[in-house]
């Protein structure tokens, strides 16, 4: 099973053999210039919001009048949120007040993973489109809703769903924990995937225990 955190979707696709690198290549430049412009036409930003729970984030961001939503679930208690510079200021002040530790705005060019980001979506679309799409090696749990995928059609929906949807990383590891995985192999330069991991991982063997 493979799975990636926002743009790393696209490198679990070609690890599991449904896209081609090239073609990978060229629908992440696509991505990213496609972004850039919704950037341009709406400016926002993100913040990430340590130690409350998901739901409260959620309920927060729901009392919010401007655009801000949980645009990134990474780990329990490490939540990031997304929207217009005023939703994302006036939702900082709120969840400090409900109780979160810290939250630090993040040094990004935009409201990634939120509504803003619908033009975006849009354009992506043409390209993911007109991309081929093959039959994968092996299941991709996927940003949008945390399930894993084989059929090219439903990865082609979810993906270019993902740049106006939270990418669900807590639930992903959760689910393939649950399926089966006990070893994780991150491939990139860094290794923040492996610390958010290492916590789930922790919370999941917390739970089997109790039980």
């Amino acid at each position: 099973m493979v799975a990636g955190h926002s743009l790393g979707e696209f490198s679990a696709l070609v690890a599991n053999g449904v896209l081609q690198f090239e073609d990978a290549l060229r629908l992440v430049s696509q991505r990213a210039a496609a972004m850039q412009k919704a950037c341009e036409m709406n400016p926002s930003t993100m913040a990430a919001v340590l130690g409350l729970g998901d739901d409260v984030v959620e309920q927060v961001c729901a009392q919010i009048s401007e655009i801000v939503v949980a645009a990134n679930y990474n780990c329990p208690g490490q939540l990031v949120i997304s929207g217009s510079f005023k939703g994302v200021e006036e939702a900082g002040i709120k969840l400090k007040e409900a109780g979160a530790k810290r939250v630090l705005p993040l040094p990004v060019g935009g409201a990634f993973h939120s509504p803003l980001m619908e033009p975006a979506r849009e354009e992506l679309a043409v390209a993911i489109r007109n991309t081929v799409f093959r039959q994968p090696s092996c299941p991709v749990y996927q940003n949008v809703n945390a399930l894993p995928a084989t059929d090219t059609e439903t990865i082609k929906a979810n993906l270019i769903a993902q740049l106006t949807a939270p990418v669900r990383w807590t639930q992903t590891i959760e689910h393939m924990i649950g399926d089966g995985a006990d070893t994780f192999i991150e491939c990139g330069p860094g290794k923040v995937l492996q610390g958010l991991v290492k916590k789930l991982m922790q919370k999941s063997l917390l739970r089997r225990w109790n039980s």
